[in-house]
């Protein structure tokens, strides 16, 4: 469980075809966020949960198996990329974005980035239209592991609201259109989508 609290960024040192099991193993430096790692920990990357593999001088490795390429934006990772780091939530601590459980359901498109002085919006294009069902202006979403605030929606675009830190601290403050995020809708209007007739 996450909460979309973004801690850093991490460089990719390498991407490779996994020598057994998994279909992909990722290489990721991350520094002072390793601290008190273990092997078994999640970490989510990029908004996707994945699991540390082995861990060795600050760099912990993941593998990914087929599906997590195909749903998620890390098929297109390379190295050298920065990726947003966040650690599983601990116990008692607070709850200052919203439940992120590191489940990807899709990704999104960059359609348009508007820049104003004091802040700066972004426009995506869901790549799986049936996702929509799950947004609500002013509801939570998780883009590449980030909570925000859903500003509008229209069909299968929707708008989010970023201020300085944020794109300071995230890779969204390198994205540009055309880029694909990963999205994923709060879990509270997932189960109500669910639940609702057809």
């Amino acid at each position: 469980m996450f909460t979309g609290i973004v801690e850093g960024l991490a460089k990719v040192q390498s991407i490779s075809k996994a020598k057994k099991g998994a279909d992909t193993e990722m290489l990721v430096s991350l520094g002072k966020m390793g601290r008190g790692l273990k092997v078994g920990d999640s970490v989510c990357i990029n908004g996707t949960c994945l699991t540390v593999t082995k861990l060795s001088k600050g760099n912990a490795k993941f593998e990914m198996v087929a599906e997590t390429m195909r749903r998620t934006s890390l098929g297109l990772v390379k190295p050298g990329d920065q990726v947003n780091i966040e650690r599983s939530m601990k116990v008692g601590s607070r709850l200052e974005g919203h439940f992120v459980l590191g489940h990807v359901d899709g990704t999104a498109t960059i359609e348009k980035v508007e820049k104003f002085p004091a802040e700066t919006k972004i426009w995506l294009k869901l790549d799986n239209p049936e996702l929509a069902t799950a947004l609500v202006e002013k509801g939570s979403v998780a883009v590449d592991g980030i909570s925000l605030t859903v500003v509008d929606v229209d069909g299968d675009i929707f708008s989010i609201s970023l201020i300085p830190h944020t794109l300071e601290i995230t890779t969204l403050g390198i994205k540009s259109k055309g880029d694909k995020v990963n999205i994923e809708t709060d879990v509270l209007s997932k189960y109500v989508a669910k639940s609702l007739p057809k």
